[in-house]
């Protein structure tokens, strides 16, 4: 019984007392991520709960003078533009921990696990030139970083507006453009697939169309959302097979939660539309997060779509709170 997922898990426990007992002695409810705000001005952070629809407020000042990177695994990765520094931190035990000092320009940053981890490797990648690109990599420990110029079989232009994933033990960049770059850090190859961009009405290219691309990791595959004002999204997947962008009607019961610099995908969670798209913008006075319900094929609240280029990409992010997390004190 511990191998049901939650809705099997409930129906179970309503056969007998025996059946409920144990049911409910293995049930595992997973838990939602949180939006986690970064304000322009000051050192007070906000993390909003979609579950509780409740909004704490934190005070930081460790984090002063700098910007968020990425999260993964409960951790921020941060950088201080002034000193070059850059540094895990987790919000929920207020751990931090020191990387060596690195530059970053028109770039961004991912990880691919928790940085107490002895897996956790660093990766970026700048661009050069078209058919160029440096990779730097580093992981916690390391007294520098690791940078290699690598070329590019087909143009790939690596930016800021960049999305970066970490699945199956590979990093896929997917550029501006729509290509997708792969870098093994354990081989420490980079290749660009040849796999056509994904294929989207003309009218998601308007202007800044590329505020409104997310990418994730779902259950070992690469999970593409192109969004654009007040159009429905369009989900995409990677198949390797066939080497090509499947269009997704479904997203089999997973709960999608988007924000511009790192995505999340969970199944069986309590209080959650299933098959639904959560963003990272929230409404009515804290009250509501906009979502997109693939069962209904619409957004919720009604008509509450958001247009993403007029928002800071820097602004917020969801991040994943210890299991058994109720909040903070």
């Amino acid at each position: 019984m511990s191998q049901l997922p939650l809705d099997d898990n409930v129906r179970a426990s309503v056969v007998c007392k025996s059946w409920y007992s144990v049911a409910n002695a293995v049930r595992v409810v997973n838990q939602s991520p949180w939006l986690m705000y970064f304000p322009k001005f000051g050192q007070w952070y906000e993390f909003y709960d979609p579950v509780q629809r409740k909004t704490y407020s934190i005070e930081f000042p460790e984090l002063n003078g700098s910007r968020v990177c990425y999260t993964k695994d409960g951790w921020l990765l941060l950088y201080r533009p002034r000193t070059d520094r850059v540094f895990f931190f987790n919000p929920f035990t207020r751990e931090t921990i020191k990387m060596p000092r690195f530059e970053m320009t028109y770039q961004i940053v991912a990880f691919s696990c928790a940085p107490t981890s002895p897996d956790c490797v660093l990766f970026t990648v700048k661009h050069v030139s078209p058919t160029v690109v440096a990779i730097s990599t580093c992981h916690p420990g390391a007294t520098e970083w690791t940078t290699v110029n690598y070329q590019n079989r087909l143009p790939f232009v690596s930016s800021i507006w960049n999305k970066l994933v970490f699945c199956n033990g590979l990093f896929y960049c997917l550029s501006l453009t729509g290509w997708l770059g792969v870098f093994d850090p354990s081989e420490r190859t980079w290749s660009v697939l040849s796999v056509p961009p994904p294929k989207c009405p003309e009218n998601f290219f308007a202007k800044n169309w590329w505020k409104g691309k997310f990418m994730t990791e779902q259950e070992g595959d690469v999970i593409v959302i192109y969004t654009c004002s007040s159009e429905n999204p369009i989900i995409f997947k990677l198949d390797q097979a066939l080497m090509e962008w499947e269009e997704l009607k479904t997203l089999d019961g997973a709960t999608l939660f988007a924000s511009f610099l790192s995505s999340h995908s969970r199944i069986d969670l309590p209080g959650m539309m299933r098959n639904s798209i959560y963003f990272s913008k929230v409404r009515f006075y804290g009250k509501r997060c906009i979502s997109f319900s693939l069962d209904d094929y619409r957004y919720y609240p009604r008509k509450q779509w958001h247009d993403w280029g007029e928002q800071d990409p820097f602004e917020s992010i969801w991040i994943e709170p210890p299991k058994d997390f109720s909040g903070f004190t």
